[in-house]
């Protein structure tokens, strides 16, 4: 079975490290600085054997190089991104083996945050950089709101059970947004209630759960009808499509 890791860097990253069910070599996703995976795979006896990059932004790419020049590493990336330090890019496909010791990945387009981010799914876990977060979703840094909005709907079609292993610690703060767009549900105020205790204790709040983020984040239910009033409300005026709650619901994140 394989193993997860989570190395926080710098005030509210998180570097996934995958490692094999077979031996104990790791995946390294989104190394922004390469001080802490060092650090975290001498300690614990492992194995760098790749890199996986969802997007370009430096918080997520800047310890390619250290950590390519000390192990020597393939690093994988997306197609439709101009990053430097990545030697394989990734085409969305079905089924692709990325390395020997671990099982295949499934390649997802999922731009909108940046215009070429992906995501890596590796059994049920679904590595998403910045698309979505928990309780929330990532800004529009490049991409367009009709491509969050169709990544996130892309995401939402996998199976529930589906673990997320989001980028950045921002649960609780997002969980305060989705609260004031959609405060009287009772699980999303029971899941505000556990992150606090959570977060007084420096305890992660990721992986989420995807049927968790279908039941309180107001950006996986831009079709219920309570988001949508309540994005009428902050708007002003009626919104047609769920697009349009989408677009209304991230303008007034930013705000908030």
């Amino acid at each position: 079975m394989l193993q997860i890791h989570a190395v926080k860097a710098f005030s509210d990253n998180y570097i996934w490290l995958i490692q094999s069910a077979q031996n104990h070599d790791v995946l390294i996703v989104d190394p922004g600085d390469a001080g802490p995976v060092i650090k975290f795979v001498e300690k614990n006896d492992l194995q760098p054997a790749a890199i996986l990059v969802t997007h370009h932004h430096a918080d997520h790419v800047g310890g390619i190089r250290r950590l390519d020049d000390l192990y020597d590493l393939p690093v994988f990336g997306p197609q439709r991104e101009h990053i430097k330090t990545v030697d394989t890019p990734l085409y969305a496909q079905a089924d692709q083996l990325l390395h020997a010791s671990f099982p295949h990945f499934k390649i997802m387009d999922t731009p909108g945050h940046t215009p070429g981010h992906i995501s890596y799914l590796i059994e049920d876990n679904l590595f998403c950089g910045d698309t979505i977060f928990a309780g929330g979703c990532g800004r529009l840094l490049g991409g367009t709101a009709e491509q969050l909005f169709d990544s996130l709907e892309k995401i939402k079609r996998l199976d529930d059970a589906t673990k997320l292993y989001c980028a950045h610690e921002y649960t609780l703060n997002n969980l305060k947004y989705a609260l004031a767009v959609d405060s009287n549900n009772p699980v999303l105020q029971e899941r505000f209630v556990k992150t606090e205790a959570l977060r007084e204790q420096d305890i992660a709040t990721v992986p989420s759960v995807l049927l968790e983020e279908k039941q309180t984040n107001p950006f996986l239910r831009c079709d219920a009808a309570e988001i949508k009033q309540a994005a009428e409300t902050y708007a002003g005026q009626p919104l047609e499509t769920p697009l349009d709650v989408f677009k209304v619901l991230r303008a007034w994140k930013d705000e908030f």
